[in-house]
């Protein structure tokens, strides 16, 4: 929330009136009282210690610490990075542990974030161009520079900067959706790659239902091209996974994968390989998700053998497939399996060869969420932190804006042996 400009007060009075500060305002315009979920951890201890009519030496003696340390806490002198810590001050104020961390307060990113989903959920249900209706904006951009824009929008997404696209695709997809009426060959094309990056973008912002719509209008925009539909097959298996449907996902990544597969099994270009081993990987994941160790572990075979003949370092079709892309699955499959240890092993492993630096940020930052919930499956709250505060490095945007990593980082940060790094982070957030 942000502070009215004082160009919006009232002006005193020069018979000595001063206009009545706005409710919960200090005399200093700093902090907002009656907000508690707005204010540092340290001023909504003393808040709440203020509202349950307790002194300082009352609440120190209870927690079994000093007026001082309670007073430096209060002042923001001294940090509170303990889960342990927090968790006996919750309980001496009689309040739930993430009304003390201020979950309920939602970050302005956020709210932004929502904002741009609707406006991308709007240029989704406009049907301007199969109605043949005049579009909002009569003039028909250049198919050349919609291409680069197109290209510019999916080297953002892996990126992980998902605030700009965010803010560039309702636009984007409206300038496509021009070319195509226009009757450009290179519409569809254009079509297919817009919509497939707008189901990747939603499925990680956790719209699911959202990104099923984008996948299946890039499945249809790309029918009659093997390869297209292929590509857009590869954005249907990620949305058919993430809203619980393995066995379609399964279906779906192994009929598009099949009718790209090369003839002769050393031959195929690293275009198509890239294509069919990524598929053949969703559908890995989809057999995991579904508790199929064996058929998981055929299909990553499959894919391997692929990716050795593609190398590292390439990004056919947006898939940056390739020998560590596959055993980068190999961990996210064992973690749906129930292996833990094994994911962690897989992840270890993987992370240390140079082909790792050579992936997408977005690849690596969704791989170490990923392995972040294996570390907290393996019981080791410590790694988890470790490799969470990795993915914020590389890629803030993947933790501070994909609900899944916010829950995975919640869920170390509830841990009694959390890292105090992972504790201010949560805290910065507003998760607990």
């Amino acid at each position: 929330m942000r502070r009215r400009s004082n160009e919006f007060l009232p002006k005193p009075r020069r018979n000595g009136y001063r206009p009545r500060r706005p409710p919960g305002q200090s005399r200093t315009g700093v902090g907002v009282v009656n907000s508690p979920e707005l204010l540092p951890v340290g001023r909504r201890v003393a808040y709440w210690r203020t509202r349950r009519k307790l002194s300082q030496q009352v609440f120190a003696d209870r927690l079994g610490k000093s007026k001082s340390w309670v007073d430096k806490v209060e002042r923001g002198v001294r940090s509170l990075d303990k889960v342990s810590t927090l968790r006996e001050i919750a309980a001496a104020l009689r309040i739930d542990t993430a009304v003390l961390l201020g979950r309920d307060a939602q970050p302005a990113a956020m709210a932004g974030q929502v904002e741009g989903v609707e406006r991308i959920r709007e240029a989704l249900s406009a049907y301007e161009m199969a109605f043949g209706q005049p579009l909002t904006q009569p003039s028909v951009p250049a198919a050349d520079r919609v291409g680069r824009d197109v290209e510019h929008a999916w080297v953002t997404f892996q990126h992980a900067r998902y605030p700009q696209v965010i803010a560039v695709l309702p636009r984007l997809l409206a300038s496509v959706q021009r070319v195509v009426a226009d009757g450009s060959g290179w519409g569809r094309p254009l079509l297919v790659e817009a919509y497939r990056l707008t189901a990747s973008l939603l499925v990680k912002l956790g719209e699911v239902e959202l990104g099923w719509l984008a996948a299946d209008r890039a499945m249809t925009a790309a029918t009659g091209d093997p390869v297209s539909v292929a590509a857009a097959a590869v954005q249907l298996g990620q949305v058919f996974r993430a809203s619980g449907r393995a066995r379609a996902a399964q279906s779906a990544a192994l009929t598009a994968a099949y009718r790209i597969a090369p003839l002769d099994p050393c031959g195929g270009s690293p275009g198509a390989l890239s294509l069919c081993g990524t598929l053949l990987v969703q559908a890995a994941l989809a057999a995991a998700r579904r508790g199929d160790d064996r058929a998981t572990a055929e299909l990553l075979d499959e894919a391997a053998g692929m990716a050795a003949r593609v190398g590292e370092g390439h990004d056919h079709h947006r898939t940056a497939f390739g020998p560590t892309a596959v055993d980068l699955a190999r961990a996210a499959a064992a973690l749906d399996l129930g292996d833990a240890s094994e994911a962690v092993a897989w992840h270890e492993k993987t992370t240390r060869r140079d082909a790792w630096r050579w992936l997408p940020l977005e690849h690596r930052a969704a791989h170490l969420v990923d392995a972040a919930r294996a570390y907290v499956q393996a019981d080791d709250p410590v790694g988890a932190g470790r490799v969470l505060v990795e993915a914020d490095r590389l890629a803030p945007a993947e933790v501070r804006h994909r609900p899944a990593a916010r829950e995975v980082l919640a869920q170390v940060a509830r841990d009694r042996n959390a890292p105090a790094t992972i504790i201010r982070l949560a805290a910065a957030l507003g998760v607990s």
